[in-house]
């Protein structure tokens, strides 16, 4: 059950476009036996691992005096505040108070707890406090399946998380932040996208496209051929890419996004990649042009971000090429307004790419 206190604090997000659900907070490497913090939507937030090794997370904040419980140590199941030793188990009751001749546990010493999944690779924690979700947090394509090289990244974003949706999701941009790597201005050719309503979510088909003639291209695809690429973003914070390029290689690129706060997402990033060269070789040459492409992304995202500060708003001018957007924006904030995406017809348009 959600208390008032609990709402006051989902309420103090400074994300007003917040929707609730599944996201990642940390890779499962980073949680263990000792306390960790991490941001989420503003919130700090505690982590640490029980002694069957499952996955906790608690607000970072003592009921008692308000101290930090990453500041201070695991006990056994619970964790211990380094201010006057007050114990809280995994589901933020109070289960020790030093000195005190009485039951410890009270409704006002409890911390929030936040469900906390293990799930390939990354710790997920759900969004609303004291609450047990009906499902699990999103399942990630191919990641680790038998043939495909999975790489895992962590980056931090400047922008909130629809912008950096819009960008990893954005084609247009690529053939400027990205010249080279993926695409050129002056090689564009016409081609049709589809752009189609999934549940709580929507995505982008492009239809016609030729292998793009950067570097990018050439490794996923060297004997050419014709690509199969769709676009999606899923609620509450998945921005997926998808490439068929001939019958032998195949990438899923999926970025969980977590707002930091309001100007800064986190970015969870899982690429399963498939193509006609050895694993070993493929991760020596991908992961480089991978991480130079994220690494342009992050300046533009900065530059932009910085103007939108500068300016006190966002003034955005659209056309139909910025395929989902606009999209993204009106997912979030129907979301966070607690309500189900509105269905729209499947729409066409030419670009060029």
């Amino acid at each position: 059950m959600v208390t008032p206190r609990d709402q006051r604090l989902i309420e103090s997000s400074p994300n007003a476009d917040f929707a609730p659900g599944w996201y990642v907070v940390a890779s499962s490497k980073e949680v263990g036996a000792k306390p960790r913090r991490f941001f989420f939507n503003g919130l700090p937030l505690v982590t640490f691992r029980d002694t069957r090794g499952e996955c906790v997370a608690l607000l970072d904040r003592c009921a008692h005096r308000n101290a930090p419980l990453s500041a201070g140590q695991v006990v056994g199941d619970h964790i211990q505040c380094l201010y006057h030793g007050w114990e809280f188990d995994g589901a933020g009751t109070c289960r020790a108070v030093p000195g005190l001749c009485g039951e410890p546990d009270h409704p006002a010493r409890r911390v929030p707890s936040f469900a906390c999944r293990d799930s390939q690779g990354w710790v997920w924690v759900y969004s609303e406090p004291n609450i047990e979700p009906d499902g699990g947090p999103y399942h990630i394509p191919c990641a680790d399946e038998p043939g495909y090289l999975t790489i895992r990244e962590h980056l931090t974003m400047p922008g909130p998380l629809d912008a950096v949706a819009e960008n990893a999701l954005d084609v247009p941009h690529t053939a400027f932040v990205h010249a080279g790597l993926f695409r050129k201005n002056k090689d564009r050719r016409p081609i049709e996208v589809v752009i189609r309503a999934l549940t709580d979510g929507v995505e982008a088909e492009f239809i016609g496209e030729r292998r793009p003639e950067g570097l990018a291209g050439r490794l996923l695809a060297p004997q050419g051929g014709e690509v199969f690429h769709w676009d999606r973003f899923l609620l509450p914070c998945i921005a997926q890419v998808e490439y068929r390029l001939g019958d032998r290689s195949h990438l899923v690129t999926t970025a969980a996004l977590t707002p930091r706060d309001a100007t800064v997402t986190d970015i969870f990033a899982t690429v399963a990649v498939k193509v006609p060269i050895p694993n070993l070789a493929l991760r020596t040459v991908f992961k480089p042009v991978a991480m130079r492409i994220l690494h342009q992304d992050t300046e533009i995202l900065r530059r932009q971000t910085e103007q939108v500060q500068r300016f006190g708003k966002e003034e955005f001018a659209s056309t139909e090429i910025d395929v989902l957007g606009l999209r993204i924006k009106k997912l979030l904030r129907e979301a966070a307004a607690g309500k189900r995406a509105t269905a729209q017809e499947e729409r066409r348009i030419k670009m060029l790419v």
